[in-house]
């Protein structure tokens, strides 16, 4: 286990690599909302003979420490994306791949619209560009903010609950240990964190800077979505990717919020067919 300080705190990071670090190209991932760098590692692992993969646990999920301080500004994803640079920075990479799911996309979206010189080729999975809605909006963080302070550390020993807490992000089948390794870093997640990072993703503010950094991208992009995905609708993936010529755009067939675990062989045939274009 390793551990690295960025803006005063400490995160988790792993290398997975086919040999010492450093003879190939640098691949980083970001996890999404509620998760970890757990859920990449089968992805990293089948691309290890190309690339250095680099995982990391976002600020106050997984296995990294959360941020002292409750200044609003922490929770905001741009802060996120600092934290990449200087993640990179401290490790001595100056150009990386990016491969970000979910809440993590938007994360790399950020970062793209300030480092993009750092960057060679993303891949952006299940996310994409949405309106605002204030009623929606205010319904969701009501509904968000008590899921969040309802989390009992039984549910974890509950024989059915990973099952029902993934049925809503899967249209395929994933092994059930994964899905007790997602109930588990939620639970685990620091509230105040989850809070902050949950308004950020879904606000008005969103709205307004999301779209306008997808039409800034100048690096080569790749939208992914799944065609049932009930989270981020594979629409939102579809609107997102036209507002750039650098972005191309591909639906996983069958698939829900994880493509890359739900269809793994096609989810890696994709990836690699356009990290070697």
């Amino acid at each position: 286990m390793a551990y690295v300080t960025l803006n005063g705190v400490d995160h988790y990071y792993e290398w997975i690599c086919d040999g010492p670090q450093g003879h190939r190209p640098a691949l980083v991932f970001l996890h999404g909302w509620g998760g970890s760098a757990r859920y990449w590692e089968r992805t990293a692992h089948a691309m290890k003979h190309q690339f250095d993969c680099l995982l990391y646990d976002l600020r106050g999920f997984g296995r990294s420490s959360a941020a002292s301080s409750t200044s609003a500004e922490l929770g905001s994803l741009e802060s996120f994306a600092e934290d990449l640079d200087c993640l990179l920075t401290t490790l001595n990479l100056e150009r990386v791949f990016l491969s970000a799911h979910s809440m993590g996309a938007s994360v790399a979206l950020y970062f793209l619209n300030s480092f993009s010189q750092r960057v060679s080729k993303t891949i952006l999975v299940c996310n994409g560009s949405f309106e605002y809605d204030e009623l929606a909006f205010k319904a969701f963080h009501r509904f968000g903010s008590y899921v969040v302070m309802f989390r009992p550390s039984w549910l974890l020993h509950f024989p059915f609950a990973p099952q029902m807490f993934m049925s809503r992000f899967l249209k395929g089948q994933i092994p059930d240990a994964d899905k007790k390794i997602f109930l588990n870093d939620f639970l685990q997640a620091d509230a105040a964190t989850a809070l902050g990072t949950l308004k950020a993703s879904v606000s008005k503010h969103a709205t307004e800077a999301m779209p306008q950094a997808f039409a800034a991208i100048n690096v080569p992009t790749l939208m992914i979505s799944g065609q049932y995905d009930k989270i981020t609708p594979a629409e939102l993936g579809r609107q997102a990717a036209s507002l750039s010529t650098h972005i191309k755009y591909v639906e996983v067939p069958g698939t829900g919020h994880f493509p890359m675990l739900e269809d793994a062989e096609t989810y890696l045939s994709i990836v690699r067919a356009f990290l070697n274009s």
